[in-house]
């Protein structure tokens, strides 16, 4: 995991003290590490505080490790954490002493011996909670005070004295918390902070209470979409058909929001957001036939996709589970808001979304009809995010958020990727390309040429450039092309080699240019291995398409080009989730790794290991004797993962087996 010298370059106020210190002291209450029956230590959760002491030490930060408690109790957690840190390399130093029988009383001395910038205190405890029952980001006198009062407890008051004697933050967090040292060092919001300092930083602003309302939403979201997860296939079927019944039922309501939207971005958005923005009662109605494509689907969560005896009586399932909580910030088109919930509730995900400011009234509208239609789950299930401060504390959550998916103009998605650590999936841009073929019909490439452009100009599956075989030069077809263009209102643009023959055209604003509106480039290419080259070079890897006649050149242009959706004569406009029978989608992807093209139910997923036994043990592999055999029942193809081969009888060998064969290895990410 790395760290990060501040919060990803950019801390909130309350958390730069925390971020830019290097010489820490770690102070950990000893009943926080002691076993669920009270009796010893845990060696499991020593070994969780020793990692992450060893990997800070190995990162260059100054530490201390400071235990209170029992002091018998603590010097055999002392002589543990020792032993445990001369196992891991690098080998690091981390010095370990006692800080007193009190558990509640700060490590002071500690601080001062070793100018640390900054005291880390772990218990039980998550940090300071306030009187709704949440933890404060930072703590906060109450209103007129200048320290904590008498009733705050002890050890808030002394963090208070010792953050404003030797300037030092202290964070008051659990031990509880994933990988929470790191996270704390890295200025994320976990814990408490106590600190004069902080309390200042973050007086009179949202910063605390919208960190703190942020991971409260994301938290809940996850609580309600294992309530979902726990709900038959049935009932999470009816609840989409509920939404779609309500969409329909409230239209009225929906577009009387989206025309005070239309009305309020007048002269402010450019036409192409206004399209996008919209809505029409045919809209509504294509929505809730989509989500009700969706509620029919074959059930998508605990799917087996392999099954695998890897021992006598020990059996391995691969089943499909949902991600978890997604976060969805998308721009000016509220009609992915409703397809974006029922994709989640099908496939048992909570959801945070943010949608553009041009669409607040048709996203409040539409939210409301949604989280009305599932009952008392919903709200929490489906949280809309309304400002920029909730999107950029969620941005630092990847403990609670699961997947970010960003719908919008490439500066959103750059701006989303350089602000968070949480997996993003998405396209930045969509450069798709119609290359027309020496083969192709003319008729038949001006059709869907023009379908392809101004069926919807805005959208991110519209082409924006047409590559042209240059054998169409003397046939008469880039000129043909041209006039069709121009004639439905298209706005041409002359790439380098069709200048010298339609001189009046302006050129491209660049080579890699999303026009996102009725205007294209038209282009010369030699042959179609130029064009595929041309279509890597200048595209985004989203839609692009070949119109020929030629059945075998036609399959080297699929096979040939990297994209997400690759078409053969047909309009790259098809490059959709409903047309592509998904229902809907969360948006397109264009990333390499987990879903591709239009994401729908199956994108929303992932897997999980299920092992049954009957008493094995490992034994170093002399306990159990591998037979590594494909059941008959899951879905994946082929029989065998990657890094080994189905043998005779459908029996993959590995492992061990009476101490010969070779020993496989795997990667853990």
């Amino acid at each position: 995991m790395g760290l990060l010298v501040d919060r990803f370059g950019k801390p909130v106020a309350f958390r730069e003290g925390v971020a830019a210190a290097r010489k820490i002291i770690v102070q950990v209450a000893i009943s926080s590490v002691a076993n669920q029956d009270g009796q010893g230590i845990s060696l499991a959760l020593l070994g969780t505080v020793t990692d992450q002491l060893q990997l800070l030490a190995s990162l260059g930060y100054d530490l201390q490790l400071v235990l209170s408690g029992d002091k018998a109790t603590c010097d055999k957690a002392a002589h543990a954490v020792q032993n445990l840190l001369k196992l891991k390399e690098p080998v690091v130093v981390v010095p370990v002493e006692h800080g007193g029988e009190e558990e509640g009383q700060l490590a002071d001395a500690a601080v001062k011996a070793s100018a640390a910038k900054l005291l880390v205190y772990l218990s039980g405890s998550k940090g300071v909670e306030g009187a709704d029952g949440r933890v404060a980001r930072v703590y906060q006198p109450p209103a007129g005070a200048a320290a904590p009062p008498p009733t705050a407890p002890s050890l808030v008051g002394a963090a208070w004295a010792l953050a404003g004697g030797f300037k030092c933050p202290v964070v008051l967090a659990s031990m509880a918390e994933q990988d929470v040292l790191l996270r704390v060092v890295a200025g994320q919001d976990v814990g408490t902070v106590v600190d004069p300092a902080a309390a200042e930083a973050a007086g009179g602003s949202k910063a605390a209470a919208t960190a703190s309302s942020a991971r409260d939403m994301a938290v809940r979201a996850r609580t309600a979409s294992r309530q979902l997860q726990a709900l038959s296939s049935e009932e999470r079927s009816r609840l989409l058909l509920k939404v779609a019944d309500a969409l329909l039922a409230a239209q009225d309501d929906i577009l009387k929001a989206n025309a005070l939207d239309v009305q309020e971005a007048q002269g402010k958005i450019s036409e192409s957001l206004m399209q996008r923005l919209v809505l029409k009662p045919a809209k509504i109605a294509q929505l809730a036939e989509g989500i009700r494509a969706i509620a029919a689907q074959e059930e998508p969560l605990g799917r087996l996709l392999r099954k695998v005896e890897v021992a006598e009586g020990l059996i391995l399932d691969k089943v499909t589970v949902p991600i978890g909580v997604l976060l969805v910030i998308f721009e000016a088109r509220p009609d992915a808001l409703p397809q974006i919930a029922s994709l989640a509730i099908r496939s048992g995900n909570g959801l945070l979304l943010k949608g553009g400011k041009e669409a607040t009234h048709s996203n409040a509208a539409l939210h409301k009809v949604i989280v009305g239609a599932l009952g008392p789950m919903g709200a929490d299930l489906i949280a809309l995010v309304t400002s920029r401060e909730e999107i950029e504390s969620l941005l630092a959550l990847d403990d609670v958020v699961d997947l970010v998916i960003p719908r919008g103009s490439n500066a959103l998605v750059s701006h989303i990727k350089r602000n968070t650590r949480i997996p993003v999936l998405g396209h930045a841009d969509g450069i798709c390309h119609v290359y027309v073929d020496a083969a192709a019909d003319l008729d038949s490439a001006i059709k869907i040429v023009l379908d392809a452009k101004t069926d919807y100009p805005a959208a991110c599956n519209a082409v924006e450039k047409v590559l042209i075989h240059k054998d169409w030069v003397a046939k008469g077809g880039v000129k043909a092309i041209y006039e069709a263009l121009h004639n439905a209102g298209v706005a041409v643009h002359a790439g380098d080699a069709v200048k010298p023959l339609l001189p009046e055209l302006p050129p491209p604003p660049a080579p890699r240019h999303e026009y996102s509106a009725l205007a294209v480039t038209l282009e010369l290419v030699d042959n179609m291995d130029v064009a595929i080259d041309h279509i890597h070079k200048y595209g985004s890897a989203h839609t692009d398409c070949i119109v020929t006649t030629d059945g075998g050149r036609a399959e080297a242009f699929l096979r040939g080009v990297d994209s997400a959706c690759v078409f053969h004569n047909a309009s790259t406009r098809f490059a959709d989730g409903f047309r592509f029978g998904l229902g809907a989608e969360v948006g397109i992807s264009t990333s390499r790794i987990h879903a591709r093209g239009p994401v729908g139910v199956e994108g929303l997923l992932t897997t999980k290991w299920v092992l049954r036994g009957e008493g094995h043990v490992v034994a170093k592999d002399q306990g159990v004797r591998f037979t590594h055999k494909v059941l008959a029942g899951g879905s994946e193809a082929g029989g065998s993962e990657a890094g080994g081969s189905a043998g005779a009888g459908g029996t993959q060998q590995g492992g061990r087996q009476g101490g010969s064969g070779r020993r496989r290895g795997c990667v853990v990410m």
